[in-house]
């Protein structure tokens, strides 16, 4: 199973199956033709029931797009009126696109969780362009899931409350950031001594990055601010876990000019990541800025302060920014004002020597990233409207 959904899927079926209203529930997936998604056992919860459907796995994606949007609506509702299904439950945006067009055949409310401004931040990454078919299609269904959801869980208090000036009602939005296993990521000593002693870094200052790089993410920027860790801080080593390429990422740091024997590239499984994020004293999460990068809640924020880990975090990403300017657990940097990198990575070093600042740090997941307001947030739409 890929990352993101045993980061973000797993916790809310485990969160839904725990509610006495809730029956039984259909967990649906989209794969690609001739991927099959690897579900470990006792994985989900047993009253889950998993079916996977298969997109075609054109050369050219917007094809694929155009497929899955003609073929999954006809599978959705077929599966709907088989399995006598009485709400749809999105995850994320696009996945609300898909559930629009079942609810218009069927009437069957739908709620979308994770909900964020999908097309704004493609825009203004770069990955998709205004006058693209999948930018104009997917602000289209984003405007007809706020018209026509029963409920939208948004990831962010900011996208909240933009939703509401835009006119969705507010007893229709509750606000639910990417929640964290807390049992599972944790800081635990015994990991940090044994995967330290792995690195062969066992005195070292470590700066771990999870995930890719471009797209939503700096690329040459990111390479850049590791250099300057090297420079600023002494005995510094990093280490990037990323599903990418291992050639591209070196070549990158080559580029860069970074010292290849001082950083670790690997692979890992989602659920190896907490170990090494035990083993690190801080983290990156570098995300490329725009106006709706504040509606963002990155799943990899939560993984880290739950770790304990600082957190050197774009300016303007999500409610995340304002907490650690308000409350701690990192530092933040903005790449048009000169020094701003060098400021932040100094505050860093300077949370790192503070006694208990993971315990202190590992507050902040708890207090917003807990798993709890899932929980909570389905009572709210769905215990009243079901029970009565």
């Amino acid at each position: 199973m890929d990352g993101l959904t045993q980061a973000t899927v797993l916790p809310c079926l485990q969160e839904l199956q725990k509610l006495s209203f809730i029956n039984s529930i259909l967990f649906i997936t989209i794969e690609r033709e001739g991927h099959k998604l690897a579900l470990e056992d006792n994985m989900l919860p047993d009253s889950v029931e998993h079916v996977p459907i298969y997109s075609k796995n054109y050369s050219i994606s917007i094809l694929n797009k155009i497929f899955d949007f003609i073929l999954f609506p006809k599978l959705l509702v077929h599966l709907s009126r088989q399995y006598k299904i009485t709400l749809i439950i999105a995850h994320g945006a696009p996945a609300g696109a898909l559930a629009y067009k079942v609810w218009k055949q069927t009437k069957i409310p739908f709620y979308v969780s994770l909900f964020e401004p999908h097309a704004a931040y493609m825009l203004e990454s770069g990955v998709w362009s205004r006058s693209g078919l999948k930018y104009r299609f997917q602000s289209y269904w984003e405007k007809k899931q706020k018209q026509y959801a029963t409920g939208l869980l948004p990831v962010s208090e900011q996208y909240r409350q933009l939703l509401e000036k835009e006119g969705v009602p507010p007893e229709k939005l509750r606000t639910i950031a990417c929640t964290t296993n807390l049992d599972h990521f944790q800081f635990l000593a015994s990991h940090r001594y044994a995967f330290r002693e792995k690195l062969e870094w066992q005195q070292e200052v470590i700066g771990v990055y999870v995930g890719k790089f471009g797209g939503l993410y700096y690329q040459n920027e990111a390479f850049a601010i590791y250099k300057i860790c090297f420079e600023i801080i002494p005995g510094f080593r990093l280490l990037i876990l990323s599903p990418q390429d291992h050639v591209e990422i070196n070549k990158d740091l080559l580029r860069h000019q970074l010292d290849v024997r001082k950083v670790k590239v690997m692979s890992v499984q989602h659920n190896e990541v907490a170990a090494y994020l035990s083993a690190a004293d801080f983290a990156f999460a570098t995300y490329k800025p725009g106006p709706s990068k504040k509606y963002l809640s990155p799943v990899k924020i939560g993984e880290y302060w739950a770790s304990g880990l600082p957190v050197l975090l774009t300016e303007g990403v999500g409610d995340d920014s304002d907490i650690i300017k308000n409350e701690g657990g990192g530092a933040l940097f903005n790449l048009k004002e000169e020094g701003s990198v060098e400021k932040a990575i100094l505050k860093i070093q300077e949370i790192i020597k503070q006694p208990g600042h993971r315990e202190q740090i590992r507050g902040l997941a708890i207090k917003y990233r807990s798993p709890d307001q899932i929980r909570e947030a389905y009572e709210y739409f769905l215990g009243e409207k079901l029970n009565g």
